[in-house]
């Protein structure tokens, strides 16, 4: 995820209608860093179930990507999540994180099922998203990107869902990057409410 400039004082969603709670197992994550281990457990409870293999968590000071300074980064072969993001900032980044293990082995079908929101947003003229990983990549996509599924479009999708899962579930109600409309943050609401937070997910 980009870092741009970090935004204190966030106010905190409540009252999210998550139908499941995920009970917190301490070897599903392996924190090397005890503040980061208290900032995660409070989002991990909002988080629908999940199992897989434990996940390493650390601080990296100074991680990047070939853009430059990112806050954080999903080592998905390696089972490892990095981050380099403030206190405020921690639970939108690890919920994105996150998710991309989740989007990895989320099956063709679901993928596909994301595709056609976005498809649906697109022909609607929707404008914005819920980070600016997406956003980034969706203003740089071509009409031929999209219609063919081009690599670029792949991967918008991609952050796309991670983005929309950080904004379902991170407890941030509002932020700077959450551009996306009302109307089409509903549509991906209710289609997280039936694909993702009603399923236990694999990660």
């Amino acid at each position: 995820m980009k870092a741009p400039n970090a935004a204190g004082g966030l106010p905190i969603r409540r009252g999210l209608p998550i139908r499941r709670r995920l009970t917190i197992c301490p070897t599903r994550f392996q924190f090397e860093d005890a503040a980061l281990k208290r900032r995660a457990q409070p989002v991990l409870r909002r988080l629908p179930e999940f199992f897989g293999d434990p996940i390493r968590v650390q601080n990296a000071r100074g991680l990047r990507d070939a853009r430059g300074p990112v806050h954080g980064g999903s080592f998905l072969r390696e089972r490892r999540i990095a981050f380099n993001c403030s206190r405020q900032e921690f639970p939108r980044i690890f919920v994105h994180e996150l998710a991309h293990f989740v989007w990895l082995r989320f099956g063709n079908p679901a993928r596909r099922s994301w595709e056609g929101v976005l498809r649906t947003e697109r022909s609607a003229g929707a404008r914005g998203e819920l980070g600016w990983s997406a956003e980034r990549r969706k203003k740089e996509l071509s009409p031929a990107q999209i219609r063919t599924r081009h690599r670029r479009w792949r991967e918008y999708c991609c952050e796309s869902f991670c983005d929309t899962a950080a904004w379902l579930y991170c407890g941030v109600r509002r932020h700077p990057e959450f551009t996306l409309a009302q109307y089409f943050r509903q549509c991906r609401r209710a289609w997280f409410a039936k694909a993702v937070a009603s399923n236990q997910l694999s990660i």
